[in-house]
């Protein structure tokens, strides 16, 4: 979807990087290795996006940190696309919203760290019927065409023990 409407893939790449979990932040070679992309290609985009005001930088140890300008007027609506063009939409709208005893929904693994990929890791926390959660994980697989999946938590020092150690490699989608 956004592929269509962003010609450059390195862009778009960055934008998933940033733009799904708010807490990440990385720098030039670092993206260029992670995405098999030269450093060359990834700075062009990294200044166009700095230079448009959606990523912000500082200086680490004589490394230009990137992350995503929070404070961004088109931030949530750049969000909200990302998370769209991943198939999470899909995702909380299909499963969080009709789950019942559902306290919170965090996203997990590679796709929490902005990367794109086939699977959809989430963490559940709350009270809920499996059987008809497994209902809802299949129809949102099919709307989203990931496999998705999941560990529910009953148990919210359990549930916030795991969170805690994931620290950026966690972003919270839903809440109650």
């Amino acid at each position: 979807m956004i592929d269509s409407i962003i010609s450059s893939k390195t862009r778009v790449k960055l934008l998933l990087k940033f733009f799904i979990n708010e807490k990440v932040s990385s720098y030039l070679r670092g993206l260029a290795k992670e995405f098999g992309e030269s450093t060359n290609s990834v700075r062009v985009e990294l200044n166009r996006l700095e230079s448009a005001g959606l990523l912000s930088s500082k200086l680490d140890g004589g490394k230009k940190m990137f992350s995503a300008n929070k404070s961004h007027p088109f931030f949530e609506q750049i969000n909200q696309m990302v998370i769209k063009h991943v198939g999470l939409d899909a995702v909380v709208f299909e499963v969080a919203e009709k789950l019942g005893d559902l306290k919170e929904v965090h996203l997990l693994g590679d796709l929490a760290n902005g990367e794109d990929c086939d699977i959809i890791d989430l963490a559940f926390l709350g009270n809920l019927d499996r059987n008809y959660l497994v209902q809802l994980i299949t129809k949102a697989e099919n709307l989203s065409n990931k496999k998705i999946k999941y560990v529910v938590y009953e148990n919210e020092n359990t549930f916030f023990q795991m969170i805690d150690k994931l620290k950026e490699k966690s972003v919270l989608l839903w809440k109650n």
